[in-house]
């Protein structure tokens, strides 16, 4: 658990994902669109994968993946992203790391 930790708060958007689920791919592709460029951490390509599959069970994740945290916090799964995305909720969570992606792409422009 305690790399899952770490990982999930190392960067604003963080993702832990499996390279083969769709559900991972679809809630990546809605970060993108919304500005937002997520840390994704592959864990079937982890040595460490399975423990952090527990880990993130452990923590309340109802699926181990998509796992998704913003700020270090755990939001959840498909469901709880796509839900707080409908009802207008996700955007203000992000605001921080849009405006942070929109910073860094203005510094390698220049």
């Amino acid at each position: 658990m305690d790399k899952v930790t770490r990982l999930a708060s190392e960067k604003g958007v963080v993702i832990f994902s499996k390279s083969s689920c769709c559900l991972c791919y679809a809630v990546n592709i809605l970060f993108h669109e919304l500005g937002v460029n997520p840390i994704v951490h592959e864990i079937d390509q982890d040595p460490e994968g399975r423990e952090m599959e527990k880990a993130l069970m452990r923590m309340g994740c109802n699926a181990p993946v998509p796992a998704v945290f913003i700020g270090g916090k755990l939001v959840g799964s498909t469901n709880e992203v796509m839900s707080m995305h409908l009802s207008g909720q996700l955007t203000p969570m992000l605001k921080p790391y849009i405006r942070l992606c929109a910073e860094i792409s203005t510094r390698e422009e220049e």
